[in-house]
């Protein structure tokens, strides 16, 4: 079963670590300084994501999209699940065709680095979620 019942929750849980990020003070204004616009589509829950990487802050628009990004991902939504608990390298996802793209990929695997910190934030984003689904 899809961790994500919704795009909602998409929006909600991998959006939300966006937004957190741009207002990190270490991590934000490095990510905003790389001057990428990202588009990922998800699958399962059908869902996308537009994050514009840019000075003077990085900016997310849920269900958002932008035809002419600099990069464009194409996943299921537990990936990004599993890569925001730290637990997926997405290097491998996209030498292994799980994780699909279009544009120079070498822009945002430059910010896979900058994430790191924000991988704690995001597993107590989702621990309710968790709590919720362990229990059911």
């Amino acid at each position: 079963m899809a961790f994500f019942n919704s795009a909602d929750e998409v929006y909600e849980y991998v959006g939300g670590v966006f937004r957190t990020a741009a207002d990190h003070p270490d991590v934000g204004p490095k990510m905003a300084a790389a001057d990428v616009v990202l588009q990922i589509y998800y699958s399962d829950p059908e869902s996308k994501l537009l994050i514009r990487f840019q000075e003077p802050k990085l900016a997310v628009e849920d269900g958002g999209e932008d035809t002419a990004a600099d990069v464009k991902l194409f996943m299921p939504a537990d990936i990004a699940d599993k890569y925001w608990r730290g637990e997926y390298n997405l290097a491998v996802g996209l030498a292994k065709g799980q994780v699909k793209a279009k544009g120079p990929v070498n822009k945002i695997l430059k910010l896979v680095p900058l994430t790191r910190p924000l991988f704690p934030m995001y597993k107590e984003r989702v621990a309710e979620k968790d709590a919720a689904g362990a229990a059911a």
